[in-house]
């Protein structure tokens, strides 16, 4: 029991088509059956409202008098990518100002252009005899531009995983702030009403497929960058013309310590052709599974925490570890709505019709990894294994007088099974001096908020912990807690000082 793209556009046409949301097809479906579904219902639309990074437009600029080949450019203070031609270039949404840093950004410009505010373009250039003028600055207007083209290479994740952390400092991620010891979860994505979700074969939803984007009538370009549906992890290369979209449904965003993205909002109309589309566009939250992932984890291959649904993410709360946890969504559901109705209107008045993708997508494709010819050096290879230490019971005398043997500016703290505890330094033992408390344990003037690492972590991110806690060594140490080593400033030094060399 099938029904063509031909018949269902026919009903378009006359105005006789059925258009649902991915929200109202699961209760139809228990009303009238797979059967009585495929029969009744001709366009299921979906929508989802949120941040996508890898997002952009192309512009033409039209040529100046004198002309110039813009080999760098700037709309209010944000470089454009323009290598590739003389007035053509592209802006990226992640690109900060050079000015305001990530407060302001080329989703910010993107913003500010659909809602008709004026833009200074500048450029500069060596000058050639063909573009001989070297600088350019000018205010423009969107409607100035020949082409303003949207091309996202990675839009609208099939499904993503929720974040949490593990560890005892707050985490603030493109996930959004992850607080510390679980003590929030993250997530993304509109559940239900996601595109990709209601066709996880990819055999409806490719390569010249109209869609909803940001307000326009946009299109499929085809599988997105890092696509990879053979996971569920599939996203959409898309394109649309910015000129026609709104501030609605594109907005300009900042996460703090991560920087600039963009919330995307996009819809996809699917058309319902056979008993295979019923079941797949009839999908509810609690079927759609997504992994909570340990953000603590500075590395590719996060640990899962736990396995959870859609619909248990957005209740709220989920129990983790044998705790309740409050979950928030990075995504706007109410935004999702929006964009599956309105799509449903366009649908339903004509203004689109059901096209099946030009080319077919590869549903069993996963990514790979990066292919390292380098690999990064790790916290063992530099890292001093001769610690001068101490027990917590210790006076801070004897600690005074490690110190002052010159050796180290830093004194791990151990307890009895030789795990680390604490940590002093010498200015820490300088105040207890002053205080006349030379006799009071070590205990009583560590630090006990340690900032460690481990044998096995990247110095890139030992050197990221130093820097973002204003500190100079970090003990390392097993998974038990115990002392390895210390890694210092000096010791991440002399290693960059090699590379230089080299």
């Amino acid at each position: 029991m099938e029904k063509s793209i031909e018949e269902i556009n026919l009903r378009i046409q006359e105005g006789n088509a059925h258009i649902v949301t991915a929200e109202e097809m699961p209760g139809i479906v228990d009303e009238l059956g797979e059967a009585g579904a495929l029969k009744e219902v001709d366009v299921v639309t979906t929508g989802t409202f949120g941040a996508m990074c890898s997002s952009g437009a192309f512009f033409n600029f039209g040529h100046s008098d004198p002309p110039i080949r813009m080999e760098r450019a700037w709309m209010n203070d944000v470089e454009l990518y323009s290598g590739i031609a003389a007035v053509d270039a592209y802006l990226g949404v992640t690109q900060e100002s050079e000015t305001q840093g990530s407060a302001y950004g080329g989703a910010h410009v993107l913003e500010d252009l659909i809602s008709g505010k004026s833009i200074e373009l500048r450029a500069s250039s060596k000058g050639t005899d063909c573009y001989p003028r070297k600088t350019l600055s000018t205010e423009i207007l969107l409607h100035d531009l020949n082409e303003a083209i949207m091309c996202n290479p990675r839009n609208s994740y099939q499904r993503y995983a929720a974040a949490t952390n593990s560890t005892d400092n707050t985490l603030n991620t493109y996930m959004g702030t992850l607080l510390p010891d679980y003590g929030n979860v993250s997530f993304s994505g509109a559940g239900l009403l996601s595109p990709l979700i209601n066709d996880p074969k990819l055999k409806l939803i490719g390569s010249g497929v109209p869609i909803f984007l940001c307000g326009s009538k946009g299109m499929i370009i085809g599988q997105g960058t890092q696509s990879s549906p053979g996971t569920l992890f599939a996203t959409l290369m898309t394109t649309g013309n910015l000129k026609e979209m709104s501030p609605d449904y594109l907005r300009a965003a900042t996460f703090k310590n991560y920087g600039v993205s963009c919330y995307i909002g996009l819809g996809v109309p699917i058309p319902v052709t056979d008993l295979e589309t019923v079941r797949n566009t009839a999908i509810r939250d609690e079927d759609i599974m997504t992994n909570i992932i340990d953000y603590g984890v500075p590395g590719r291959n996060r640990p899962t925490v736990k396995t959870v649904s859609y619909a248990e993410l957005k209740s709220g709360c989920i129990e983790l570890n044998g705790e309740e946890v409050r979950t928030s969504s990075l995504s706007s559901y109410k935004k999702a709505r929006e964009i599956a109705q309105e799509l449903k209107k366009w649908v339903s008045s004509g203004q689109m019709t059901m096209t099946l993708p030009t080319r077919p997508s590869d549903a069993s494709r996963t990514v790979n990894p990066m292919r390292e010819s380098k690999r990064t050096p790790r916290v063992m290879e530099i890292m001093n294994r001769n610690v001068t230490c101490i027990s917590q019971d210790a006076d801070i005398k004897t600690a005074a007088k490690k110190l002052l043997r010159g050796e180290t500016n830093h004194l791990p703290v151990l307890n009895d099974e030789n795990k680390v505890v604490g940590i002093v330094t010498t200015y820490d033992v300088s105040k207890a001096i002053i205080k006349e408390n030379v006799n009071d344990s070590v205990s009583m003037v560590m630090s006990k908020n340690v900032i460690s690492t481990t044998p096995g972590e990247a110095v890139d991110i030992a050197a990221m912990k130093l820097e973002r806690n204003n500190i100079s060594a970090l003990p390392v140490i097993d998974e038990e807690g115990r002392l390895l080593g210390i890694l210092t400033g000096t010791d991440l030094g002399k290693l960059l000082g090699k590379r230089w060399y080299k």
